[in-house]
Formats: C-alpha cells, structure tokens, sequence
C-alpha cells in the first residue's frame, strides 16, 4: 500500500530535505508541501494525504491549532508532530491535538519512516529521546499553546514582562495576558508555582 505523506514545515531546505528523502522509499509518496499553518490546512483540505508531518512550531499558527483543526476537518487524517521541543508540556499538547507520532527534530530518517508506518497501522509513536511524564491533578499542560509555553518558560527563568515582550517580539500587556491565561488553564496562582510547574515538564532547567 502507498502511504501519501503530506509536509508542513517552515525551514524551507528542511521541507525540500524531508521530501527528498522520503521520495526514495517505495512504499510512500509526497502528495505536497507547505511552509505555514494555514496553506498546510489547504494543502490537507487538497489533497487528502494519509499522513501529515506537521512542525509543532509555525510562524502563523501553532502547530498544536494546526493539528486539531486537520483532524476536525479529517478524521482519518493521521499526524506526526515533528519538533526540537522534547518537553512533556509540547509533547502531551500535540497528542491530545490528534497526533499519533511525534519525532524529535534530532532523530534518524530512520525514525521518521518507523513513525509514518506505526501511525499508519494505527500505532502511536514517540522518537526514543522523548519520555512523557504525565501531568499531576489540575496540570494541564496540553491545554497550553506554543506562545504560552514560551513565555512559561521565560516566567520561571525569572524574567519580567518587559524582558519578555523584548525577546518575543510581543507587547509588556500581551505577556500579562498570556500569563493570566497559562495560570487560569493550569488553575495555578503564583510565579513560584508556575516555575514548579515548568521545572516538572522540563520547560526550562534554570
């Protein structure tokens, strides 16, 4: 059976990498490729691949919307995350997005080919770097997108909003939106217990 594989990744010599590379296998096809979240979702809407490989970090939308958008709009549609992110935190949001794999952007071309082929025969899939810790009572890490994430980790390394909003790119005010949200999703109230929290999920070291 063909596997027709679908690409969204926004490093454009990653893309035409992965592509190439799974060109050369017998058993799978590259129905397309795109850069941004919102031409992958056209691109899944077009061609109705079997399997999407789907970068959890996009410039438009977060690959976390991305994924649970594609298999709202296909349910069949089978999706491996692919990331340098290997924090639970990340991991736990794209699997409960939809995903069925999810491979480490430092893995082999080797995992990549055993993840499309698990999803495929309806396995699930994790790159052997990647170890899960499942969230405690009232942790909800899979609730947080990726820009929530980030400024989580920014938060428990101690950082103030104006720093933040510097090294984002973002307002002081959309940080202290951002960080109302993560403490509301997580039900948590203090920096001290959000850098607890961070510490858990692997979010930052400091």
């Amino acid at each position: 059976m063909t596997i027709r594989v679908a690409i969204v990744e926004d490093q454009r010599i990653v893309l035409e990498l992965l592509a190439a590379l799974l060109a050369r296998e017998p058993d799978i096809v590259v129905v397309g490729q795109a850069t941004t979240g919102r031409k992958g979702l056209e691109l899944v809407q077009r061609t109705h691949p079997d399997v999407l490989l789907l970068d959890v970090s996009l410039p438009d939308i977060e690959g976390i919307t991305v994924a649970r958008l594609a298999r709202q709009r296909d349910p069949q549609l089978r999706i491996v995350a692919l990331s340098v992110h290997d924090a639970p935190a990340f991991v736990e949001g794209m699997m409960q997005a939809g995903a069925q794999g999810y491979v480490h952007k430092s893995a082999t071309v080797g995992n990549l080919r055993e993840a499309i082929r698990a999803v495929m025969r309806g396995e699930r899939y994790l790159s052997p770097v990647i170890g899960v810790r499942t969230a405690g009572p009232g942790e909800t890490a899979g609730a947080l997108g990726k820009r929530e994430l980030e400024v989580l980790a920014l938060l428990a390394e101690g950082k103030r909003s104006a720093d933040i909003a510097r090294k984002l790119g973002i307002s002081p005010a959309t940080v202290d939106v951002h960080r109302r949200n993560i403490m509301r999703k997580l039900d948590l109230h203090t920096i001290a217990e959000l850098t607890r929290f961070a510490l858990r999920h692997g979010l930052t070291s400091l």
